[in-house]
């Protein structure tokens, strides 16, 4: 069987051009709303020329997603069993804030998703992700046995973590809202996060 040819660098600057175009448009719209016509629109390029870089909207939806689930669970892998405990929970919950910062996009196209029924990654949700975290749940378990943590649900706990740092990207627009334009929500998140997470995982 004969090997592919190797992408030009033109031809892998147009597809970064139709994935960052397409996640401009998923994370408005979801995978629903968004069009083949709006992506190409977006990404300057003709539906056509976009044919011809990823076969289907649902291609380059998968594409997206695949690419995001690796940089959305690297500093749940990074988290280390030799480490600190309280620190790298503290540690894990700052970079998980600081992704939501920095990617909200890709937030909110990860949460819509999961609220849609996850029907384009569910398969690695139950098989890759829950391998991932069962392992770090035991990790933390480790930790709360020998006495290093306070004891509670592990999974759930990191479950916590998922919620109240994406909030501040999922739900930007309510958060800038409610504290007005003067105040920096990030700022103020991570000292919350830290008195909160240090208080529940003091033994």
């Amino acid at each position: 069987m004969t090997a592919p040819k190797p992408r030009t660098r033109i031809q892998e600057k147009n597809r970064a051009r139709v994935l960052e175009a397409a996640l401009e448009i998923f994370s408005l719209h979801g995978f629903r709303g968004a069009t083949l016509d709006a992506i190409a629109a977006e990404a300057g390029l003709s539906k056509p020329n976009l044919l011809y870089y990823f076969a289907s909207k649902e291609e380059i939806h998968v594409t997206l997603l695949g690419g995001l689930v690796d940089t959305w669970l690297a500093p749940l892998r990074d988290m280390r069993a030799d480490g600190h405990p309280q620190d790298e929970l503290l540690g894990y919950v700052r970079r998980k804030l600081q992704m939501s910062r920095d990617f909200p996009r890709e937030s909110r196209l990860f949460a819509q998703e999961i609220v849609q029924g996850a029907p384009r990654m569910i398969d690695g949700l139950s098989t890759d992700l829950k391998a991932l975290v069962d392992d770090k749940a035991e990790v933390i378990r480790d930790w709360m046995d020998a006495g290093h943590i306070a004891r509670s649900d592990p999974h759930h706990l990191i479950f916590s973590i998922w919620s109240l740092t994406q909030h501040y990207a999922d739900f930007d627009v309510q958060v800038r809202a409610v504290l007005g334009a003067d105040r920096d929500p990030f700022a103020e998140a991570e000292a919350f996060l830290d008195v909160l997470f240090t208080r529940l995982l003091r033994p």
